[in-house]
């Protein structure tokens, strides 16, 4: 390699002799390198040796693209980074590592379905909304700021529900939190850590009347979808989720016990749901398919319903429930529960809720109760 003292003019000049590829000329005490190529492109660099003793080279730009001085003040500063012990080289390597968020997104994924029962739901929220908006920027390029404003649209402009935006950001903070895990390069970066986005009050209890689930029920028994008002019922009278109902199987009932065991509940774990004498009654009239486990299936294909909602989204309106969501139907199985005086404890067990606080949204029907009987009780004490 021709060790030679760079200058601006010795940079126009050099050419690659004939017969070569390339050649490089050094300067030894600077490392400043000049990287002379048989096409005539020509690269500037510096040379140096890391903490380990490793010859590195590090590229500072195209001559033609950057000013030889220029070209020199860089290579003093990363001189400069290199005595105190940093190694440029390794860091920009590093760096063109990092991945995209689509590319962490892929990751994730496959990641969350051998472990996430809602990995699917995962998928759906990548592919809808992260990736079409941060799919093509590292990890590193999103910033807070980004995510804000991004959520913030979400919600203002295009209409999603805040448990949507709650969604979002969980999924999202939990691809950069594994990407961490994984010593992904560039994942010490994380848009979300500590963002606090307002958060209103958007639990809500919907309570169906005795007079709208009359109404209710005349409208799904009129619903051409024949299976909709067992699946309505079964609901209604037993509070499990539309899930649970959709998939479950015979072999998951014991009528003579009037039990219900859902095999894999939200918790991961199996749960056992108390039957009422009027679930039973329910569970008795529905129709039978030779060969089929399900109880509620489709009848066209023997298997559980990927959606009922519209024939359910048909139902309501007919009756005059626009505002009433399937879920609502637990809901209401629980205030009936508490309005007939059972405790919180007992419609908690029966619901299958892991912590108290869940089924602490029904403690003002508890509380309505107690006031009726004391109501109850001064009346009957003629004061």
């Amino acid at each position: 390699m021709p060790i030679e003292k760079l200058t601006a003019q010795f940079v126009q000049l050099a050419y690659c002799p004939a017969g070569k590829s390339k050649i490089d000329y050094y300067e030894t005490i600077s490392g400043f390198v000049l990287e002379v190529r048989a096409s005539g492109s020509k690269t500037l660099g510096i040379r140096y040796r890391d903490a380990h003793g490793r010859q590195r080279q590090y590229k500072i730009g195209n001559a033609a693209d950057i000013s030889f001085e220029k070209a020199k003040r860089e290579a003093q500063k990363i001189r400069s980074r290199v005595t105190v012990g940093e190694n440029p080289s390794e860091e920009r390597q590093l760096t063109r590592q990092v991945p995209t968020v689509e590319q962490l997104a892929a990751r994730y994924l496959e990641h969350a379905r051998s472990r996430k029962r809602s990995h699917d739901i995962d998928e759906r929220y990548l592919r809808v909304h992260v990736v079409p908006k941060f799919g093509k920027l590292r990890i590193t390029e999103v910033t807070q700021a980004d995510v804000v404003a991004w959520l913030d649209h979400k919600v203002r402009v295009e209409g999603y529900a805040q448990a949507t935006l709650n969604r979002l950001q969980v999924i999202f903070s939990l691809m950069y939190k594994l990407a961490k895990r994984w010593n992904v390069p560039g994942a010490d970066h994380n848009p979300l850590a500590g963002l606090n986005l307002p958060n209103p009050n958007n639990e809500r209890s919907r309570f169906l009347s005795s007079a709208e689930v009359q109404r209710l029920k005349a409208a799904v028994e009129a619903s051409p979808n024949t299976q909709l008002k067992h699946i309505v019922a079964l609901l209604l009278l037993t509070g499990a989720r539309k899930r649970e109902v959709l998939d479950c199987r015979w072999c998951d009932f014991d009528l003579e016990r009037r039990t219900w065991t859902v095999p894999l509940a939200k918790s991961g774990k199996a749960r056992r749901i108390p039957l009422s004498n009027a679930a039973v009654s329910e569970l008795r009239a529905l129709p039978r398919w030779n060969g089929c486990p399900f109880v509620c299936p489709n009848p066209a294909t023997l298997r559980p319903y990927t959606s009922i909602f519209n024939a359910w989204d048909t139902a309501r309106r007919q009756a005059g429930l626009e505002d009433v969501r399937i879920h609502d139907l637990r809901h209401s199985a629980a205030s009936n529960m508490v309005n007939s005086g059972q405790s919180l404890y007992v419609v908690g067990q029966v619901l299958g809720h892991a912590q108290p606080r869940t089924t602490q949204r029904y403690a003002h029907l508890s509380q309505d109760t107690l006031l009726t009987a004391a109501d109850a009780g001064a009346a009957a004490a003629g004061w």
